[in-house]
């Protein structure tokens, strides 16, 4: 019996504290949210066969201070570039477009994660309330650096309304 409770108070202190989760949203949500409580967007454009798309997903995506910042701050958009589903945003309806046998971009990927006419995976674009494009970076970030551009894009004007809640 002591052995059995030694075990279980082990397994219990082995279990992090407090997990935090990161809350993602829907394009649709994001519109029907932005009515009520504006904040930017920040839109993870990412596939299913990109390594440093997963590595974010796995290691950035899960610190706990951004994890915070994200959730308290912004609107967070998991978005597959690859994605079927027509994807109704800002009056517009954007749809995949294949480019080959199993192959295609979504058009909203396009608008998104384009710089310099090229889309890299994995690209971050960070939407002011909007939809205009703040910020796109183009590579893997880790957490620290992803939690100063956060820090710098509150700092813009169009967002000191919503600082003062």
């Amino acid at each position: 019996m002591k052995k059995t409770l030694l075990i279980f108070f082990l397994f219990m202190l082995a279990i992090p504290s407090g997990f935090a989760q990161l809350r993602t949203y829907s394009f649709e949500e994001v519109e029907q949210l932005s009515l009520e409580n504006p904040k930017p967007i920040v839109v993870f454009v990412h596939t299913n066969w990109c390594k440093y798309c997963k590595m974010m997903e796995n290691t950035t995506f899960k610190n706990k201070e951004l994890i915070n910042e994200l959730n308290t701050n912004f609107y967070f958009v998991l978005f597959d570039a690859e994605s079927k589903n027509d994807i109704i945003f800002n009056k517009h309806t954007f749809k995949f477009k294949p480019t080959g046998q199993n192959t295609g971009i979504h058009e909203l990927a396009t608008a998104l994660a384009t710089v310099e006419n090229q889309v890299v995976y994995p690209t971050l674009t960070i939407l002011d309330p909007n939809y205009s494009i703040l910020f796109q970076k183009q590579s893997f970030l880790k957490a620290k650096d992803l939690l100063s551009i956060l820090e710098k894009i509150k700092e813009f004007p169009i967002f000191e309304k919503n600082s003062s809640k």
